[in-house]
């Protein structure tokens, strides 16, 4: 079973139980687009503790604001009963949830785009937003005044340049004024939050699109405001010159590009980016024009290519060349040796690991991992072979020492 097949049964249950179930939000909008969902929002008029009731494996993930959520399997669909928030207090969580029906529950919610329901029974749309219309416009609405939407929740804001780059919409004119005058207020929202929506971004359908936007907007601003505007416009062109997919990793190394990497760090702690993230960007910070430069050994790039930051190395090289023939033709030469080292092993055991260089007699200490690296290196570059040539070494790297 899928992950539609067990909303329908969801659904379907609900309805057959004498209430209304009915699918809501981003899944209509993209059901109406032609695309595949990627998740089955429910929206009932049934209480949490109906809605748990109805199924024998349930998880309340939300109680407090209706949230149930029903396992198929070991298939997850979330299921909220109708509602409506008042008393945002925070720019982010409403103090008052009152549970209501399907009209207010979609008059508290973001976007037209996202305020509609699918009637699965009955196999029509419930559109009281205007979500339909503005559908067809290709345009991001807030459901009513745009200044109270936003100050609701300011990650709304973020939201809507996500939106306009994932399904290459246009924000409308009065939502677009109200988000950048309010875009200082961003930062009131968590980091982790801000980089999950910066993550989504770079998935996006036109990340470049979403991150001028971001300018434009000033949210860029406040969420960096060590950056220059000349840096800003650097990062979105250097993105821009992408094709192809962009993880939160390469999004970033991008955006920031001129930015040098402690500067870059030192910005990003706000975000609270994971340490795999974290160190990934600072790999290939310390990394960066590696791949251009005219003396790069075989050994080099082996352990370059090694890791598995590379492609966004490579990426990242070549968006920021664009226009430089020298270094872009640099480039597709290290492109083609690579090409050439496919079903090569790239990280091959060493001939002689640190015992076996002591016993030949190198003092304990630091000297022991300067020798066991060079020699690691001359493995890689192919230049030492075998075992007897990388103890031949050793031994006569002693002798010079004598």
């Amino acid at each position: 079973m899928n992950l539609k097949d067990a909303a329908i049964e969801v659904v379907n249950t609900i309805n057959s139980n004498g209430y209304l179930a009915l699918f809501a939000g981003g899944c209509v909008r993209d059901m109406l687009l032609g695309r595949e969902p990627k998740d089955y929002d429910i929206a009932t008029n049934a209480s949490p503790e109906v809605v748990s009731g109805m199924f024998s494996r349930t998880i309340e993930v939300g109680a407090q604001f209706g949230v149930v959520m029903v396992m198929i399997g070991d298939i997850q669909v979330e299921v909220a009963t109708f509602r409506s928030e008042s008393g945002y207090v925070d720019g982010r969580r409403p103090g008052k949830i009152e549970f209501t029906d399907a009209k207010e529950d979609a008059l508290r919610r973001d976007f037209t785009i996202n305020g509609m329901f699918y009637d699965l029974e009955n196999s029509k749309v419930i559109d009281y937003v205007g979500g339909r219309l503005d559908l067809e416009k290709r345009c991001i609405r807030t459901i009513g005044k745009a200044e109270l939407r936003f100050s609701e929740d300011y990650l709304r804001m973020l939201r809507a340049v996500r939106f306009s780059a994932q399904l290459d919409f246009e924000i409308e004119d009065t939502t677009w004024q109200e988000l950048k005058r309010q875009s200082y207020k961003i930062t009131q929202i968590s980091g982790e939050r801000i980089a999950c929506e910066i993550e989504c971004l770079c998935a996006s359908m036109n990340p470049s699109k979403g991150f001028n936007l971001l300018v434009e907007s000033g949210l860029a601003a406040a969420i960096f405001p060590e950056m220059k505007d000349s840096d800003f416009a650097i990062g979105v062109d250097v993105i821009s010159n992408i094709s192809g997919d962009i993880d939160l990793t390469l999004g970033l190394a991008a955006f920031l590009s001129s930015v040098n990497l402690d500067d870059a760090i030192e910005m990003l702690k706000p975000l609270k980016l994971s340490r795999k993230v974290l160190s990934s960007l600072r790999w290939i910070y310390e990394n960066r024009d590696s791949l251009t430069r005219k003396d790069l050994s075989l050994g080099e790039l082996k352990v370059l290519l090694s890791n598995e930051n590379y492609q966004n190395l490579y990426t990242l090289e070549l968006a920021i060349s664009t226009g430089d023939t020298e270094k872009i033709d640099a480039l597709l030469e290290v492109a083609q040796r690579v090409k050439a080292l496919e079903g090569v092993e790239l990280c091959p055991e060493p001939l002689l690991n640190g015992h076996e260089i002591m016993d030949l007699g190198v003092k304990k200490g630091p000297e022991i991992g300067k020798i066991y690296n060079e020699l690691y290196m001359l493995q890689l570059e192919e230049e030492i072979t075998t075992k007897k040539e990388a103890l031949d070494w050793v031994l006569s790297k002693l002798r010079e020492t004598l």
